[in-house]
């Protein structure tokens, strides 16, 4: 019986010395500051992601006193009546017994708790690696004068507490030596009746204070929590001023901030270049990016304003603002400032009046890449953002997913949405940032969906609850949202789960308001309390740390395989090209288009080289094409039907007058503007050789037309050679028997030419002639057949009066039509006239050549003004007028030509170069062929492949 009791007793001092002190896991803090540590797999046997049970240690910021005791049990030990003599002695040995356990029992447990809890608020510190560089080099230098190791030595080990714990085989004798207190009337019964009375009664105590005491530790953790989340916002605070500090500085001592810095511009230039790169090669979407994908109004750009830390993004109520995909690079600086990637104004992110014109900026953009009948683009706009402490990275942020298109949008804008969606999402390199509307029910969500057909493991899917005030606010039961945080609600599975608040809704919000509302929401948060969520899964802070982590590692996985892709590219490429184009140098559109523009300039050039008597002869010769039927048929056939010279030259002045004020001067211009686009296009067209390159034909051709098109004649041209035609007209003097004789051919060559096309009209009036009918086997109509018939009167008629006017009397034409009708031919009597027209005109045109031939001798009369001679010839010195004044529009218009509107035109050609080599659509549209596009993929995958290569260094320099 004593040795049974005596076991009894070792077991409670084994219970209590081996008594577990809570179980060991890692602060909840520490969850909340090392980030990366948010971004985890369940690592459970069932597909679906399974939140790990909930474990508190109620003893990890308790006091000894707090301590749970394992329940024990006890030997069932008979108590019966005992005589009151020496009861004394034994209750004083077992008060004595129990004060001495209860010391040795304290001392061996609060060596223990004191190594437990140095070793857990050890683990508590945050890691603060990557602030090193703030630190000054002297501090690390401290280990050279100061032993660590021997401070580290003077802590309490485990040997050392071990020394402390009681020896039990001593107290095992203690307890063989008072086996008789424990014997059945011994006194030491009526003292451990009340001894286990006493222990009933706290273990009553200790069920009633159990629940009290884990809500109170609960709060005091999260009190601790919020404590040094503080007190880190503070040092963060101060390391963001220190950056701003340093990146101001000049470069001592900062070649790694900036290398940092530059890292992510880098990338960006790549994907920059990527996104023009050609889709057939199927590499540009390899690259990570962070792809921020969500319903409608889900809150996608206020996400990634909270992470940029400025409201840049244009906003409106309820309508689609985000019409084309948006590439934000974040990155450090010393100032908060944004600029587009073809625009070098900065705008500056802490004055209100430049987020006002960012905004519009940006929405402009937007509309403009929108094209005519569509409601969203596939046109990236591109933005970088930089600011001290930004988390570097790339983001998109995509066209909202809609369920329902609405009046005023395309017919196919929920197709076009859902197709650039999967086009960034289906890049096995991206990371998909998936915003979920946490005001809305889980199940009106669309891009769930569509995220798990992309990432259906969810190895790069980041999950983000949005508006969680709101969901806390009408969500009765708050479980659910704990549910949709860890995914169960959904089909798709996530790399991380975040819920964030961005706001209250109100557009004038700012950042710093904001991020206030979101701390103070989670500190009183049921979600934060009930430990539904974990420290580390809210605020828009810790996403950003947790997706920038994510970003950099993707990054560095992947960008080298990238790499060795484009290098094998380009090469196919090299190989190519020397098998097609062995004696060609490599010349992306940009370079063929400047040579293009040289040559073309060059062109230019060449008419200044054109003599002047080729400009006045084409002048001259064009001009007089344009105006001869004007001159012939209203100025000399009227004035010729005149009876003598002085009604002659009367008719003859006043029709030149008018002439040259109304008509001549603008078609002398218009005469002289063709002949230079006639000029110009020869030079433009006319082929050089083996030198000639025919894939600038096209841009040539282009350029002609729109310079050409530009170019207007200078309007003060057409007064100034007003006044020198009136002047050359007016005078009749001819000076020599060289102007006579020029005059004379130069009326006859008008002449012939004018009765040789009537020659023709009249044949074509009457038909073949019978040599023509014997020889060709062609024969007359009928038609043809009268108007001969009436041509063989009107001869008649002519023969007889071969002073006949122009026109003939009614009375004439009506003897023509009773001689036609009998001989039986039916003859309409406009028929009459018009066969008339062409006859006389026959008829007069031979007479003027003749008289053509009377005149050559006829200038020695002319000087003498006729007297005494039949003989007149105001018809030559008419001609003679006309081919001066010829000769003299000829020479005025060859000065403005050569001196004025050529280098006009040159002008005009610079300018229409300059905007094609502004528009890149132009340039591809001139520029086309197998060559050229080969050499611009080529000249794409060097620079892709020179830049990706300076970016792995830079990243290999950074580790």
């Amino acid at each position: 019986m004593w040795r049974t009791r005596a076991t009894a007793a070792c077991v409670i001092c084994q219970s209590l010395a081996n008594s577990s002190y809570g179980m060991k896991r890692k602060s909840p803090l520490q969850n909340l500051h090392l980030v990366s540590r948010s971004i985890h797999r369940p690592c459970y046997p069932s597909s679906k992601f399974q939140r790990p049970p909930l474990r508190i240690s109620i003893q990890l910021f308790s006091s000894l006193n707090r301590l749970p005791l394992r329940k024990t049990k006890l030997l069932n030990v008979k108590y019966g009546y005992q005589s009151h003599r020496n009861f004394w002695l034994a209750r004083l040995a077992s008060r004595l017994l129990k004060l001495r356990y209860l010391i040795l029992g304290s001392a061996v447990g609060g060596g223990y708790t004191a190594k437990k809890t140095y070793d857990q608020w050890k683990d508590m510190m945050p890691d603060l690696d990557e602030y090193k560089w703030i630190v000054p080099d002297f501090i690390w230098e401290l280990d050279e004068h100061i032993d660590f190791e021997k401070l580290i030595k003077a802590l309490p080990d485990a040997d050392d507490l071990a020394k402390l714990l009681p020896d039990f085989d001593k107290i095992g004798e203690s307890f063989t030596s008072l086996k008789g207190f424990f014997s059945p009337g011994s006194p030491g019964e009526t003292a451990f009746r009340a001894t286990d009375q006493g222990y009933d009664n706290d273990k009553q105590y200790k069920k009633v204070s159990d629940k009290e005491k884990i809500d109170q530790l609960q709060e005091e953790l999260l009190r601790t929590q919020l404590k040094y989340q503080r007190m880190l916002e503070r040092l963060e605070k101060e390391n963001k001023e220190l950056r701003k500090l340093v990146l101001q500085r000049d470069d001592k001592g900062i070649h790694q901030r900036k290398l940092k810095k530059s890292l992510i511009d880098m990338y960006s230039e790549v994907l920059d270049i990527l996104s023009d790169y050609d889709a057939s090669y199927n590499t540009q979407d390899h690259l990570p990016r962070v792809v921020v994908v969500g319903d409608q109004s889900a809150g996608k750009t206020s996400v990634l304003e909270m992470i940029a830390q400025a409201r840049i993004f244009p906003r409106g109520s309820g309508e689609m603002m985000t019409r084309s995909p948006v590439k934000v690079t974040l990155s450090e600086g010393p100032h908060h400032v944004a600029l587009f990637k073809d625009s070098s104004r900065e705008f500056d992110l802490t004055k209100e009046e430049d987020l006002a014109a960012l905004r519009n900026e940006i929405e402009i953009r937007m509309r403009n890449s929108v094209k005519e009948g569509c409601t969203v683009s596939t046109e990236t706009i591109s933005l970088s953002v930089k600011g001290p402490g930004l988390q570097r990275m790339v983001l998109v942020d995509l066209p909202g997913v809609i369920s329902t298109v609405t009046s005023g949008m395309a017919p196919d804008t929920k197709e076009t949405i859902f197709s650039i969606s999967k086009a960034y999402m289906q890049n096995p390199n991206a990371i998909i940032l998936c915003i979920q509307d946490g005001s809305v029910d889980a199940e009106r969500s669309i891009v769930t969906d569509l995220v798990s057909q992309m990432d259906p493991q969810g190895k790069r899917t980041i999950f983000v609850l949005t508006k969680v005030d709101l969901a806390e606010k009408n969500v009765a039961s708050p479980s659910r949202i704990q549910q949709i945080i860890e995914g169960k609600l959904f089909p798709m599975k996530a790399l991380g789960y975040f819920a964030v608040v961005t706001g209250k809704g109100n557009s004038s919000e700012s950042i710093e308001s904001i991020k206030e509302y979101e701390e103070e929401f989670f500190q009183n948060s049921k979600l934060l309390k009930t430990c539904m969520l974990k420290a580390h899964q809210v605020t828009t802070k810790n996403l950003s740390l947790a997706v920038s982590d994510c970003f950099w590692k993707m990054v560095r996985e992947s960008v080298e395989q990238q790499a060795d892709a484009f290098k094998a590219t380009r090469f196919n490429l090299e190989t190519e090209w020397k098998n097609n184009y062995p004696r060609l140098r490599e010349l992306d559109r940009n370079e063929l288009f400047e040579k293009a523009k040289n040559e073309i300039l060059d062109e230019v050039i060449s008419l200044t080289q054109v003599t002047p008597k080729h400009w006045e002869e084409i002048l001259q010769k064009t001009l007089w094409e344009r105006v001869s039927t004007h001159v012939i048929e209203n100025i000399y056939l009227p004035a010729a039907q005149t009876m003598n010279s002085g009604t002659f030259n009367t008719t003859v002045d006043i029709k030149l007058k008018q002439w040259t004020d109304k008509q001549l001067p603008n078609k002398a211009v218009e005469v002289a503007w063709e002949t230079l686009q006639e000029e110009f296009s020869r030079f433009m067209t006319e082929q050089k050789g083996k030198e000639h390159d025919d894939i600038f034909d096209k841009l040539k051709q282009a350029v002609k037309e729109e310079s050409i098109k530009r170019h207007k004649w200078n309007e003060r041209a057409e007064d100034s050679l007003r006044v020198i035609q009136h002047n050359a007209l007016e005078d009749r003097s001819i000076s020599d028997k060289q102007q006579w004789d020029a005059a004379i051919h130069f009326m006859e060559e008008t002449l012939q030419s004018r009765l040789k096309d009537t020659e023709s009209v009249i044949e074509d009036m009457v038909g073949p002639d019978w040599k023509k009918r014997w020889l060709y086997w062609i024969g007359r109509t009928k038609e043809q057949n009268i108007r001969n018939e009436t041509k063989n009167e009107l001869e008649k008629l002519i023969k007889c009066n071969e002073e006949h006017a122009a026109y003939l009397a009614n009375d004439e034409v009506t003897t023509v039509r009773k001689n036609l009708e009998a001989r039986g031919i039916t003859v309409d009597p406009c028929l009459i006239k018009d066969t008339w027209h062409q006859i006389y005109r026959r008829y007069f045109l031979k007479t003027a050549l003749n008289h053509c031939n009377l005149c050559r001798r006829g200038f020695y009369y002319y000087q003498r003004h006729f007297v005494d001679s039949e003989l007149e010839c105001n018809d030559i010195v008419l001609f003679w007028r006309i081919q001066r004044m010829l000769a003299i529009t000829a020479n005025t218009l060859r000065q403005q030509l050569t001196n004025t509107e050529v280098r006009r035109l040159e002008k005009n050609v610079k300018e229409v170069l300059e905007d094609f080599a502004e528009d890149n659509e132009k340039k591809v549209k001139l520029l086309t062929g197998k060559r050229v596009q080969l050499a611009e993929d080529l000249k794409k995958v060097r620079e892709i492949q020179e830049k990706l290569e300076a970016f792995i260094e830079a990243l290999h320099q950074e580790k």
